[in-house]
């Protein structure tokens, strides 16, 4: 069976990959999942920013109006938004649009399940069977589903995180800050969310564009130059970024100077555990050292698990964690919603810099120092399993090797760092993370990994 679902949900190339007809069938597909435990199921839909989203949105709806699903239409928004409403408004399911930080070339379908969480891997693996198989029951004429739209998505979304942060000390503060939405989702809330704040907001890419002229919309440093340079002459606390569909988000320090997402991430959660005296928090195999090390200097406890917010939100529900997330910017807190969310992160992190009273490049410089090196290489995706099997055979007669963990790929644990290697979820390739307290050693590894891949795949 041809895999559909990668990591965060179906992805491809808009008229090639990704058209009008696969939206069509999977709305049918989507919908004929949802009607084996209930009626008629609500479903709401919505959007990020790209050109394509009205074409696919439109197929998507009727697909699923054609099944008997009523599919409520909440516009373009970040998809934490549209969870969150998902969750608050009971609906039964919902479909966000989105291809988040992919070139403007790519669209997507995710689908979020009752409790505004992704859809689980056996969720999505029965969606699939339903899809291929083509055994979609024709609905009655008279059962077709209802279409209709409400627009106060938003505010619901904005009213939980501001009861979720100490607004008062934020707004007390009167700190500056300069937004980059890069184009996408977030437009539509960080910007009046900030200043509800009572932040000085300075706009950099704050108007929806589907084509991202001001950026290419991964928040990476070679795509943040001009936020680098904008928050020191700013004078700003920080400078923050989004990605496409608003679900991650990362920092830029005072000076200018770019935050890895593990950074923030340690920062944040450092902060949470220390405000519940305690707790667990929740993120995968690919987090820095650097969590473990605070999270357990403040009483708390690390959980690690495979790659994938949806994973890591199952598992914080399930052992009632206290935060979680991934490396990558994209943080989870459970008070608010189990899922990525760069609005409530950037709220929290002006909390957190209210409180404390310190620039954030000295709270970065108190965590402690870890090397990360992150590489890629080009993999053929009916070849990964092959390569996978392949690799784990070599690495496990490696004399270096102290311990390896195959919770996602194999990571494989030196005396002196660790080196992970796995198959992405959403494109052809295998990503190589390294880690030391050396910067030498961490390329080293990364590098020595990566052409252990290489050799692999060409062989």
């Amino acid at each position: 069976m041809t895999k559909l679902f990668g990591t965060n949900g179906i992805r491809g190339v808009v008229n090639e990959d990704m058209t009008g007809e696969l939206a069509l069938s999977m709305g049918k597909a989507i919908g004929s999942y949802l009607r084996k435990t209930r009626d008629k199921p609500s479903v709401a839909i919505g959007t990020d920013a790209r050109v394509s989203n009205n074409m696919l949105k439109t197929a998507c709806t009727s697909g699923l109006l054609s099944v008997g699903c009523d599919v409520v239409d909440l516009g373009i928004l970040p998809t934490p938004t549209l969870q969150f409403a998902v969750k608050e408004k009971d609906f039964d399911a919902g479909v966000i649009i989105t291809a988040s930080h992919n070139p403007p070339e790519f669209n997507g379908i995710k689908v979020i399940d009752g409790d505004g969480t992704e859809l689980a891997k056996d969720q999505e693996e029965e969606i699939e069977g339903i899809y291929f198989s083509k055994n979609i029951e024709k609905t009655p004429w008279n059962m077709v589903g209802g279409f209709s739209q409400w627009d106060g998505a938003i505010d619901l979304y904005k009213e939980s995180i501001l009861s979720h942060v100490d607004v008062d000390v934020i707004r007390n503060a009167r700190l500056r800050v300069v937004l980059d939405c890069g184009n996408g989702a977030g437009c539509f809330v960080a910007p009046s969310l900030l200043k509800e704040l009572g932040c000085d907001v300075r706009e950099l890419n704050c108007e929806p564009d589907g084509f991202f002229k001001g950026r290419p919309s991964e928040p990476v440093p070679e795509n943040l130059k001009e936020l680098m340079k904008k928050v020191p002459e700013e004078n700003a606390v920080f400078g923050v970024a989004q990605d496409g569909d608003a679900d991650r988000a990362i920092f830029v320090d005072e000076k200018g100077n770019f935050v890895f997402g593990d950074k923030s991430f340690a920062l944040v959660a450092k902060y949470v555990v220390r405000q519940n005296k305690g707790g667990k928090v929740v993120t995968p195999v690919s987090t820095s050292s650097c969590l473990e090390e605070v999270v357990r200097a403040e009483g708390g406890e690390v959980i690690y698990t495979a790659v994938g917010s949806p994973i890591v939100a199952r598992v914080m529900k399930k052992v009632n964690a206290v935060f979680g997330g991934e490396e990558n910017g994209g943080l989870i807190f459970p008070e608010h919603q189990y899922c990525r969310d760069s609005a409530m992160t950037f709220a929290k992190m002006l909390e957190l810099l209210a409180f404390e009273k310190k620039p954030l490049t000295e709270l970065i410089d108190e965590l402690p120092k870890y090397e990360v090196v992150k590489l890629k290489t080009r993999c053929p995706n009916d070849k990964k399993s092959q390569v996978m099997e392949r690799l784990s055979e070599i690495v496990a007669d490696e004399s270096e090797v102290e311990r390896i963990d195959r919770t996602d790929g194999v990571k494989i644990y030196t005396k002196n760092g660790w080196v992970l290697v796995r198959p992405s979820g959403t494109e052809p390739i295998f990503r190589v993370f390294a880690e030391s307290k050396s910067k030498a050693v961490a390329e080293e590894l990364a590098s020595r990994y990566k052409k252990k891949v290489d050799e692999v795949v060409q062989h």
